[in-house]
């Protein structure tokens, strides 16, 4: 104790110097946990590249975590721990984003990681043509090295049933054609060949893309690249409205005099969208959805493996008119190719730009149909699990990074040149039973010649079958068909006269969606499509809303009883639309109700049977997972 007076000593105190201060700050911001091996850092920086300055962008975290997928085939816990140390981002994020998506496997330390992985796509469309069946043969024939799974529709319907080994497309599968794919593939640690730049022959590829029989059925244009696109004229009226040369408002007029909806599922106005988000404060931004995740939809694969260019200009209007400051494009993993075809094309048109250029990205989807849904793209985008957003704000208001956002599904880009080239006109004197406009109808099922049918707005289902597609197969007879992908609901082959369009079959429990249209023969039960539909819900429910996440379980287990509990069902049903906050869960219910409405013959006791009942409203609303890709 010091007394009055007394005279303390004062040790002195060195002051820190800069450098320590530095080092003090950079220990606090280092991450907690487990650190990294030097071998595993070395690996992850030489496939991600090297530390940035300003560290490396937070929402390109599941591109890296592609990057080390695709080398490796999985994700090992010793480089999830050395990524996150070089994105500087907490473990506990990194891993919560890994195990979201189910393209990605994460494999603990001392596991043995997966051999080549060969997914056989057991959408209905595939069912129908035999994949259980592959599904029974390949593990015994490709061994014990080779992991057969089960995989959600990968989006190519025409040519069922189809497979993937690895990356490589294996369309019309048999078992000899797989076990070729699979003695094709490289080895799990070889350089990925996903890169697409100037090397990739797009041409060749796009002619590969057409199976034989396809080519007997349906004339398919030549594939058009940048050289033979701006020989024909194109991207001249981008250039002209980049340039100043012409007015942005003749653009909006033309797509709304056109009646151009949004065709990923929503059917929002696409010019009244513009307006929307123009008026919002800058920056904007744009996000393109190529996820197609909707089963039997494959639409916009076909278009981007013909004339990519035509939806890039498309792009370039939208962006021009709105004042974008940046697209990112939202590609899903299952297009391999496609992502290599579009980075070729898009390296030709930087390289030779025809007027300046906003900012494009292209981000690839790891597996998740809910990405689909436009919110939970954007999460995706920004490197997140892809969980939807509670709404309001949309993401018209405050979307991607916190910007307003101009949304759009590819096809919806792709007529953008021709309705202002051609004048709103063109596109509206299309169209039958009073309806107007194109539809692209994903067509497959029990038909003849399955793919892309581009109809006249409001055909039916009859006239689609008839004209479009050759019929009905060989020993089949219309029974039924789903007009709106796995979510639109099923409807009776004696509703085949609806016109298919937005808002006419709302009256009959179902929605027209992404114009996939599935058709059933009369050998099929549509109980069995309903079933494979509710599975496929539950494998793809984000989880987020608990009455998704467990009614769609619930019910697909309910639903594999001979004779169902309808009270059950529907009470499941209801809560199922009632309390979930997007798409997947609100439409879940449909295909439930169509069969409990127009095929009770095939679920109830005999007794119980009746004719199909006059339509009414529906109970369920109208909901497309994929239908805010507008």
């Amino acid at each position: 104790m010091n007394h009055p007076g007394e005279v303390r000593e004062v040790k002195a105190v060195a002051l820190a110097t800069a450098d320590d201060m530095r080092e003090r700050i950079r220990k606090k911001s280092r991450l907690k946990g487990r650190q990294p091996d030097d071998v595993s850092l070395a690996e992850v920086r030489q496939l991600i590249g090297p530390r940035p300055t300003e560290g490396h962008r937070r929402d390109l975290l599941i591109e890296q975590l592609h990057k080390l997928n695709d080398a490796y085939r999985c994700l090992h816990d010793r480089h999830l721990v050395a990524l996150s140390r070089e994105m500087n981002v907490p473990m506990a994020e990194v891993y919560e984003v890994a195990t979201f998506y189910h393209h990605f496997e994460v494999v603990r330390d001392g596991e043995a990681a997966p051999g080549l992985t060969v997914r056989v796509c057991d959408g209905l469309s595939c069912e129908l043509a035999g994949a259980k069946d592959l599904l029974a043969r390949l593990p015994g024939i490709l061994g014990a090295e080779v992991r057969v799974i089960p995989a959600p529709c990968i989006g190519r319907c025409e040519q069922a049933p189809a497979v993937a080994v690895h990356q490589t497309a294996v369309p019309l599968a048999t078992v000899d054609k797989v076990a070729s794919a699979v003695a094709s593939a490289a080895p799990a640690g070889a350089a990925p060949t996903a890169a697409g730049g100037a090397h990739f022959d797009a041409a060749s590829f796009a002619e590969k893309s057409i199976s034989p029989a396809q080519k007997e059925t349906q004339v398919y244009p030549a594939y058009t690249d940048y050289a033979t696109y701006r020989a024909h004229g194109g991207y001249t009226l981008a250039a002209s409205l980049v340039l100043g040369e012409d007015d942005s408002e003749r653009y909006i007029k033309a797509m709304e005099d056109s009646g151009l909806r949004g065709l990923g599922g929503a059917g929002f106005p696409a010019g009244r969208k513009w307006r929307i988000v123009r008026d919002q404060p800058a920056p904007r931004l744009m996000a393109v959805n190529i996820d197609e995740g909707e089963p039997g939809t494959f639409k916009d694969r076909t278009y981007l493996e013909r004339d990519p260019h035509r939806f890039l200009e498309g792009l370039l209007i939208a962006a021009q008119v709105v004042g974008i400051e940046a697209c990112y494009v939202y590609l899903r993993d299952e297009y391999h190719d496609c992502r290599a075809l579009l980075e070729a094309e898009l390296a030709k048109l930087y390289a030779d730009p025809p007027c300046p250029l906003p900012h494009i990205e292209l981000r690839r989807g790891a597996g998740a149909y809910i990405c689909g849904e436009e919110s939970a793209m954007i999460e995706s985008i920004e490197g997140k699990r892809g969980e939807p957003r509670m709404r309001p704000p949309y993401i018209a208001q405050v979307g991607l990074f916190g910007r307003p956002t101009l949304e759009h599904n590819f096809e919806t880009l792709y007529w953008v040149r021709d309705i202002v080239e051609k004048g709103p006109g063109w596109f509206a004197s299309y169209g039958r039973n009073g309806r107007k406009g194109l539809r692209s109808f994903s067509v497959s099922g029990r038909v003849k010649h399955p793919g892309v049918k581009l109809a006249p707005a409001g055909i039916t289902v009859r006239e689609l079958i008839d004209e479009y597609c050759g019929g009905m197969q060989d020993g089949h007879s219309f029974y039924a068909y789903l007009p709106g992908g796995a979510s639109g609901g099923i409807l009776p082959a004696s509703l085949g006269n609806i016109p298919l369009d937005f808002d006419t079959l709302q009256l009959y429990g179902c929605f027209i969606g992404s114009a996939a249209v599935m058709v059933l023969g009369e050998q099929d039960k549509a109980r069995d499509a309903a079933l494979n539909v509710m599975r496929f819900f539950a494998h793809e429910s984000c989880g987020q809303c608990t009455p998704c996440r467990v009614g769609t379980v619930k019910a697909g287990l309910l639903m594999e009883h001979a004779v169902w509990d309808a009270q059950t069902l529907e009470d499941l049903a209801q809560v199922m639309g009632d309390a979930s906050i997007c798409g997947l869960g609100q439409a879940a219910p449909n295909p439930i109700r169509c069969i409990q409405k127009y095929f009770p013959h095939e679920v109830n006791e005999p007794q119980m049977q009746g004719a199909i009942p006059e339509p009414r409203e529906p109970v369920a609303a109208e909901h497309s997972p994929q239908g805010d890709a507008a």
